[in-house]
């Protein structure tokens, strides 16, 4: 009775532990209804479980109970994923946990929970449909003779997806396929004979092909993202050779706006962003070299396979070369928290978050897969389990992000040999200037309680200084800061929330608020933090929250009128519950001087006679205070001389330093374990750097000795990728390209190739293009030349209602599908139409937002962009969470995130902008400008001009009209501004 009523107690907690509110719904495909997933379910139970047993058959327990567990069970009730503490990888839980008694399923707590009552759903398993009751038969049976468990066996769930999986599987080798009854130019390019084969299957026939002008446009947006010239335009045209269109193509993959355009597509991929994100999001201003080096790299055909070689370890390819060295940088071109946290367990789990960024960028960008979705179990849909996502959390731990040198061996040893004698120089002057002050600690301990008698007063306080004094009359106040409270040699940087000056009246009055006539100044932090330093509004207002950050040392507070004056208080963490955070940095001596013109000042207050704010205030006034003249004479010269010291230091021309990310080996030194549940603390089995299990067979795989140099674990890594049996890297990037020449890729989901990601429109076609790769290098122009020279992609993009009834979204390629332009491509058309287009490439971005700083940033749009800001887009500083006006509307992604495939809206927003915005207006104006100068004063020629510079075509007869009138009644920008407004002007057809 006593061993019943112990277990039923055990059950009640086990019922608590496993309550449906526990149980997330994460698992269920996105927008797909509940219902729909239930069916799929009972559908794939036919295929998960095994032939129900007759009453006759023995049970095994390998081929009729592990699957039942493996399948319904264990992706929620596995070692990484223990909900309600129980797991079913061995029998160990089941036994402890009392969930069964061998030889007696009636007792089993196990065959209750999985057991309907009453009509009612039983309790397990929570997602997807119940066992059948042949199932919970098995289970009966299996008990009852005995709950055998092969000893050693360790089962693990199963993913919807195993090592057969289309995208996991070898390439395939396969010939272009000859098809009847398509047009004979389809047969003579191997990419149409596969398009070809699966439009003749599904009863289509292609689109004939586009007219020259349309061609032009859509190839040069294609492969540069800018509009042709009128005059590239009408040479081609006009061109008779057969081959011009290929020769346009080889010129169009030679130009340097090539790497700009199609780098900019790769860095949406790898998240480059040049801000930190998270809640402070500040600015990180050398990051620019890595969008430089991607475009760079892209423009000399750098082979693929080198570039993602450099991505993941360029540091260790080519230490002390910039060009090689700066790939590195895509481990944390993405955001991170550096808010930090004093609490370890906070700390530690930060630094998961960060490692796990850089493994699902590396794991979507070049494998195509979400390996992300195992760091808490084993991966539901895919073959990844969570060891291998803890051998790559192995190998990438020894990465932080942070800014380091990146120079060539001669330039740090040149840059050593200059800075050798001055930091000699200046160690030897800190020296002699630390004896000295050590000296005097020494002499002023002896006289300590003699200084300290005259320390009556309690000490500064950030959440409220009180000052009073006999009443004396000015205009002017000042506080001024001696030394900061935490650090003593710090006489300018503190901070202000509040400072209140009370006039000496029989009913004082608060004289410094601005309601008052009280107006502050004082140089902030940043100009730019609080635009006009100390204003009112911010401070002398009675309200807390706004900070007045000092620069010069001083506040100054002026009155509408001399007034008498007897108390003043002030502070820096008014209210706070934690005033002693870093933040809240106060003055820890001070004076306060009054003046009645603002010239000649005198003390009416100080700090001296308060008692040191901490111990380094203790030491630093017994300093001062032991301190002979002569000694004081021979401190400052000493300071004289480390300031000179240290100036010409600052004057030496610094090496570059670049944001590719720092290498620490402390974080990098083993063990390292998976985390169940993702937790860091708590650690299961051990792990090695080490690549993904699921291509055992298919690419020679490794794992590295736990204590494997930081450097070695991502080349490994690295070599992996591009080995020459791994299917999946050369799928992927083959379908990139796919899918920015055509609006979507052969795949639909260019970042997930598992299970829950689309499946192959052409699967040969697919691998047909993967092999291309290899056989050309890893050099991605000469797959560009093949794609945009087929038929498919030349084709007119017609549409036809016959064959969108088949194929609505022309995924089978019937006819070319049209886009409108990226954010990028709008913004950087209007400036080159309008002839204001700057082209100068590389180094830091421009920005279209002004930025603010204190503890967080802001990004302010620009109202009226000026000239400097006239660069193609890809040069913009994208930060973070910012606006960009104009871009943000047409679906500029944020670069928090990685971004495969862009989002195409329609909204009001969008054509209100295009109308509106100062941008726009001063386009469509330097638009009228160029058009009169190139087309002189004649209506017609320019309008002529105006339609060749925006559409690559002359404007019919009927728009020649319409735009005449136009320019009669309200003048030539106002045709321009139509035309910038046009669906034309920012669609590729």
């Amino acid at each position: 009775m006593k061993h019943d009523q112990a277990r039923g107690d055990t059950r009640l907690r086990r019922d608590r532990r496993i309550s449906p509110g526990r149980l997330s719904s994460r698992l269920l495909p996105h927008n797909m209804p509940l219902g729909r997933w239930g069916r799929c379910a009972a559908s794939l139970a036919l295929l998960w479980f095994p032939v129900v047993l007759s009453a006759a058959e023995s049970v095994d327990f390998v081929r009729d109970v592990a699957p039942i567990f493996e399948r319904a069970c264990l992706r929620c009730h596995a070692p990484g994923n223990a909900q309600g503490e129980l797991s079913l990888a061995t029998i160990d839980d089941l036994r402890r946990l009392e969930y069964l008694v061998a030889g007696d399923p009636e007792s089993s707590y196990l065959i209750e929970v999985v057991s309907a009552s009453d009509g009612e759903r039983p309790r397990m398993p929570k997602e997807g449909e119940p066992l059948a009751a042949e199932q919970v038969a098995v289970l009966r049976r299996w008990i009852a003779a005995g709950a055998v468990w092969p000893e050693g066996l360790v089962l693990r769930p199963k993913s919807r997806a195993d090592a057969t999986w289309w995208s996991l599987r070898p390439l395939t080798r396969c010939d272009p396929p000859q098809t009847a009854g398509v047009p004979p130019a389809w047969q003579a390019h191997p990419i149409d004979r596969f398009l070809a084969a699966r439009l003749a299957a599904a009863g289509l026939a292609p689109n004939p092909l586009a007219d020259r002008r349309t061609l032009i446009r859509r190839v040069t947006y294609d492969l540069t993202g800018l509009p042709p010239a009128p005059e590239e335009v009408e040479a081609f045209v006009r061109d008779p050779d057969p081959h011009a269109y290929e020769r346009l193509v080889d010129r169009l993959l030679a130009s340097p706006h090539y790497g700009e355009h199609w780098g900019r597509h790769w860095l949406d991929v790898v998240r480059f962003g040049e801000s930190n994100g998270y809640e402070r999001n500040f600015m990180i201003n050398d990051l620019w070299p890595f969008r430089d080096y991607v475009i760079r790299s892209l423009n000399e055909d750098k082979p693929f396979d080198q570039f993602l070689r450099e991505h993941l370890a360029g540091d260790v390819l080519g230490p002390d070369q910039p060009d090689v060295e700066i790939g590195s940088a895509f481990l944390v071109t993405g955001p991170f928290d550096d808010v930090g946290n004093q609490d370890p367990v906070q700390a530690a789990q930060i630094r998961a978050n960060t490692i796990d960024e850089i493994i699902r960028a590396t794991g979507e960008a070049f494998l195509g897969l979400t390996i992300g979705c195992a760091r808490c179990h084993d991966h539901k849909f895919d073959p990844i389990l969570q060891t291998d996502y803890y051998g790559w959390y192995a190998t990438f731990s020894g990465v932080r992000h942070g800014s380091r040198v990146v120079a060539t061996a001669a330039e740090k040893q040149a840059d050593a040999e200059r800075r050798r004698p001055l930091e000699a120089r200046r160690q030897h002057l800190m020296q002699e200037r630390d004896s000295l002050l050590q000296n005097l600690l020494s002499r002023g301990e002896q006289n300590a309680s003699t200084y300290e008698a005259h320390w009556t007063r309690p000490p500064v306080d950030r959440q409220g200084t009180e000052e009073t004094f006999p009443p004396v009359t000015a205009r002017f106040i000042r506080l001024v800061s001696e030394g900061q409270d935490t650090n003593p040699e710090n006489t300018t940087n503190f901070g202000i929330d509040e400072f209140e000056v009370w006039s000496a009246e029989p009913q004082p009055r608060n004289v410094a608020l601005a309601a008052h006539g009280g107006r502050a100044s004082g140089t902030s932090r940043l100009v730019e933090d609080f635009p006009g330093a100390y204003a009112p509004e911010l401070a002398i207002d009675g309200k807390t929250g706004a900070r007045f950050l000092a620069t010069g040392g001083t506040l100054t507070i002026e009155f509408a009128a001399a007034t008498p004056l007897q108390r003043v208080v002030f502070s820096s963490a008014r209210g706070e519950t934690t005033p002693e955070h870093p933040n809240f940095v106060f003055v820890g001596e001070y004076r306060l001087e009054i003046s009645t013109d603002g010239q000649q000042w005198t003390q009416v207050a100080n700090s001296h006679d308060r008692q040191p704010v901490n111990e380094a205030w203790r030491k630093h006034r017994l300093r001062r205070l032991a301190m002979t003249d002569n000694e004081r004479d021979r401190l400052a010269a000493l300071e004289q001389a480390l300031a000179q010291v240290n100036q010409e230091l600052s004057a030496l021309p610094p090496l570059p330093t670049v944001w590719v990310g720092q290498r620490v080996a402390a974080d990098a030194q083993g063990p390292f374990h998976v985390f169940l549940g993702g937790n860091p603390q708590r650690r299961g089995e051990p792990v090695v750097p080490a690549s993904l299990s699921a291509f055992v067979g298919v690419v020679p795989t490794y794992a590295l000795a736990e204590d494997a140099p930081e450097g070695d674990r991502r080349k490994a890594l690295a070599d992996w990728m591009v080995h020459p049996a791994n299917p999946l890297t050369p799928r992927v990037l083959a379908n990139r390209l796919w899918h920015y020449h055509f609006g979507t890729g052969i795949v639909e989901t260019p970042s997930d190739f598992g299970f829950m990601g689309g499946r192959p429109t052409h699967p040969e076609l697919l691998d047909w293009l993967a092999a291309q790769i290899h056989e050309h290098g890893w050099r991605l122009k000469p797959l560009h030349r093949l794609i945009v020279l087929s038929q498919a992609y030349q084709q007119a993009s017609t549409f036809r209602e016959d064959a969108a009834r088949v194929d609505g979204d022309a995924r089978l390629l019937w006819r070319f599908p049209p886009r409108r332009l990226s954010a990028e491509e709008i913004r950087d058309t209007l400036l080159s139409v309008s002839g204001r287009l700057d082209l100068r490439q590389g180094g830091p971005g421009f920005r279209l937002y002004r930025y603010m700083q204190d503890n967080v940033a802001t990004y302010a749009p620009l109202d009226h962009p000026g000239p400097e800001t006239y660069r193609r887009a890809v040069y913009h500083h994208n930060a973070r969470a910012s606006v960009v006006d104009l871009m943000s509307d047409f679906d500029l992604p944020d670069c928090a995130f990685s971004t495969p495939r862009r989002a195409q809206t329609i909204t009001p927003l969008q054509a209100l902008t295009l109308l509106n915005h100062s941008f726009t207006l001063d386009m469509a104006a330097a638009l009228a400008e160029r058009v009169q100068r190139e087309a002189g004063d004649d209506p017609d020629a320019q309008i002529q001009r105006l339609f060749l510079l925006c559409v690559s075509r002359p404007a019919s007869e009927m728009e020649r009209t319409a735009a005449r009138r136009l320019v009669d009644a309200y003048g030539l920008p106002a045709l321009g501004r139509v035309m910038l407004n046009t669906s034309e002007l920012i669609h590729v057809q």
